[in-house]
């Protein structure tokens, strides 16, 4: 019986959080599917190769519409309880599994496109507006 690609993931992922523990596992299969769900929406997801890049930006802008999909105001919650405090703590995720040779990198990526990228109080907050006064006016 041969090893599947969801055990080789676990293993890379775990020997990732050995090294630095700063970051759930949840935090990682985060970034994985929010990268999918960038390409999706960038139409990379057909592509091949260097086409199929996507920059720290443009994946930090879709980390935002992927996360309010997800978990709504809570997010930045979920993002604190994963030990992510702001968006160059995902540039970090992106580059441990880039050294894991679980994503790639063109030479021009850096940690620094992932730096003051959005503060999650504030982007989360604006966005569910209309939900949080609602809650805020029950009590």
């Amino acid at each position: 019986m041969g090893v599947s690609e969801q055990d080789v993931l676990e293993d890379r992922i775990e020997d990732m959080r050995l090294r630095d523990h700063r970051f759930s596992r949840n935090a990682y299969y985060f970034v994985l599917d929010a990268l999918d769900y960038t390409m999706s929406h960038l139409g990379k997801d057909q592509l091949t190769g260097e086409d199929r890049h996507v920059g720290g930006r443009e994946l930090l802008y879709f980390i935002q519409d992927f996360a309010s999909d997800q978990f709504g105001p809570m997010a930045p919650i979920v993002f604190e309880q994963w030990g992510i405090r702001g968006s160059e703590d995902f540039g970090e995720i992106v580059f441990n599994l880039i050294d894991a040779e679980l994503l790639s990198r063109r030479p021009c990526d850096s940690r620094l496109d992932f730096v003051e990228g959005f503060d999650f109080q504030s982007v989360f907050a604006e966005r569910h507006r209309n939900t949080l006064d609602r809650i805020a006016q029950r009590g």
